[in-house]
């Protein structure tokens, strides 16, 4: 998958936070308003465009039309995630894990998690 750009996630994110359920344009638009400012044929056009890409899906057969993401928050984040890691980091996942933790405060729960994921990845 390649990396999305700033305006496919916005979108992508409204439709995310629905957790699988489609929207309607009118909905799409209220959301991103705040955000982007895009008027309701700017946020048509990006939906439209987005589903050549395959990136939406929209569902023609009701009225008005629904939206929903075709592809998930994980399948997106991934190739991001690639990208800091080897542009910022060299790919050292250590050295970008440190720097997060450096500057944000975790949870007893997050930091439990994490000492599990190296426990099984025998770290």
């Amino acid at each position: 998958m390649r990396r999305l750009s700033e305006a496919e996630l916005n979108v992508l994110s409204v439709l995310w936070s629905g957790d699988g359920r489609s929207f309607g344009l009118g909905e799409i638009v209220d959301d991103l308003k705040p955000v982007t400012g895009w008027s309701r044929n700017t946020v048509l056009t990006y939906l439209t465009r987005m589903e050549g890409k395959k990136l939406v899906e929209i569902d023609r057969s009701s009225d008005p039309h629904r939206y929903r993401a075709a592809v998930s928050r994980e399948t997106c984040a991934a190739p991001e995630r690639r990208s800091l890691l080897e542009k910022v980091y060299g790919g050292a996942a250590g050295d970008l894990i440190a720097a997060f933790l450096k500057e944000s405060r975790i949870s007893e729960e997050e930091r439990e998690r994490l000492k599990q994921l190296l426990d099984e990845m025998e770290v």
